[in-house]
């Protein structure tokens, strides 16, 4: 059954088990869902059945990242077994791309050369320089796990494999954006993405590691100065990259820009999915891979309730000039005490700091983009609506038009419905 619009999966092999023990991490508690096995590991029949049925859902390109927990837990055999599967269920003329997000402490080189052959994009979880990562990246036993990552890259980095540097910007760094920045770029990553670090407790009080709008609003003006003078198509940093993207293309590539929350799902390691790695909660589940094909969990009631949740933003966030830039941000950062979608981001004014800060570059930079493909052979060039060589032009579809977001809502009644 094929699916109606592409997804992608994000899986959790071995659910939230891991071999570190990070202050910050929000999916460890994760455990509590499934109380009756200390460790987790998916069985094959279980991670048969999901690529068998995520590759019938006629799809072009099929993307599976590997998440924890830590997926490195389930040893490289079962990675040999993944790829064994893909290949036997991939429909002739399609592609698979694989991503395993992984704190590197268990890449050993026999590892890494799986990675390497079969094209894995690996993310390392790294936080910057020593005193900065071991903050809150700890062992199990309290000792900081920096010494380990370091090795695990150079296996990386001797296998040939390509590898982005993922960096949670909490407390212990959100001061320190320049240098952060300059050691991942001495160490030669030069692919870099920025998480901000956002917890709160059961009364809505933001834990100790936590951030403030504010402070996320002066991190990423910082980052941005450092790439902006020197480094722009040399460093690619994923936050940068999608607003230029929007811009030239009017493509979404981050799901927290977009209109609406439908382009993955979540498979926990017994085959349960979920709507979202920041909502993998009981009253969530969408169903069981083992009882339930993929096309029909996205056809669900469920979730496209989740889905439509995006685009309940605020008055507030309908008259601000930067909505088409985060469609009200992320629902994890707007609900805090209450599944409450019109309430404005945590983040908010932190992200209206930066982009009061940066949009004129970036528009500079759209239209150096926009230059250079008009310049192209028409077969290499890529015209969209913005390819006009002498402006960058936002999308302005007609009232009555679908919103250019996702959320399959008229632009007058989505981000058009202010202006």
């Amino acid at each position: 059954m094929s699916a109606s619009k592409p997804f992608s999966l994000l899986v959790k092999p071995a659910s939230a088990d891991c071999n570190l023990r990070c202050q910050y991490c929000f999916y460890l508690e994760k455990s509590t869902l499934y109380p009756d096995s200390k460790t987790h590991r998916m069985p094959v029949d279980v991670l048969e059945r999901m690529i068998s049925s995520f590759m019938s859902t006629g799809q072009g390109c099929y993307a599976i990242g590997w998440q924890g927990g830590e997926p490195t837990l389930m040893g490289v055999d079962f990675f040999r077994k993944v790829v064994e599967l893909e290949e036997r269920y991939c429909p002739r003329g399609s592609v698979v791309s694989n991503g395993l997000q992984t704190n590197a402490t268990l890449v050993d080189d026999e590892f890494a050369a799986l990675l390497s052959k079969y094209k894995f994009l690996v993310g390392v979880s790294i936080d910057g320089p020593s005193d900065i990562h071991d903050r809150f990246r700890q062992r199990a036993d309290g000792t900081g796990s920096h010494a380990r990552v370091l090795e695990g890259i150079e296996c990386l980095t001797r296998n040939k494999v390509e590898f982005n540097a993922l960096v949670l910007v909490s407390s212990a760094n959100v001061h320190r954006a320049r240098e952060v920045y300059n050691y991942l770029c001495d160490m030669g990553i030069l692919y870099h993405q920025y998480i901000p670090c956002v917890e709160f407790d059961e009364s809505g009080n933001l834990l100790p590691y936590s951030i403030t709008g504010e402070e996320w609003g002066g991190f990423l003006c910082e980052l941005f100065d450092e790439w902006v003078g020197r480094d722009v198509g040399r460093v690619s940093i994923r936050d940068f990259d999608a607003v230029v993207n929007f811009m030239v293309g009017h493509v979404y590539t981050m799901c927290t820009m977009s209109g609406c929350c439908n382009s993955y799902v979540v498979v926990e390691y017994n085959g349960d999915v979920y709507p979202c790695d920041f909502f993998v909660e009981p009253d969530l589940k969408l169903g069981n891979i083992m009882v339930n094909d993929f096309a029909s969990l996205l056809e669900s009631p469920a979730y496209g309730r989740f889905g439509s949740m995006k685009n309940s933003w605020s008055e507030d966030c309908g008259r601000c000039p930067y909505l088409r830039f985060c469609s009200g941000d992320c629902l994890k950062m707007r609900f805090r005490t209450a599944r409450n979608p019109d309430q404005l981001s945590w983040l908010c004014s932190g992200w209206r700091r930066f982009y009061a800060h940066s949009v004129a570059e970036f528009e500079r930079l759209a239209l150096s983009v926009t230059k250079r493909r008009s310049q192209l052979p028409p077969r290499q060039s890529f015209q969209t609506q913005s390819s006009r060589a002498d402006s960058v032009i936002y999308p302005s579809p007609g009232r009555n038009d679908t919103c250019f977001c996702g959320s399959g809502k008229k632009y007058k009644k989505c981000h058009g419905a202010y202006n």
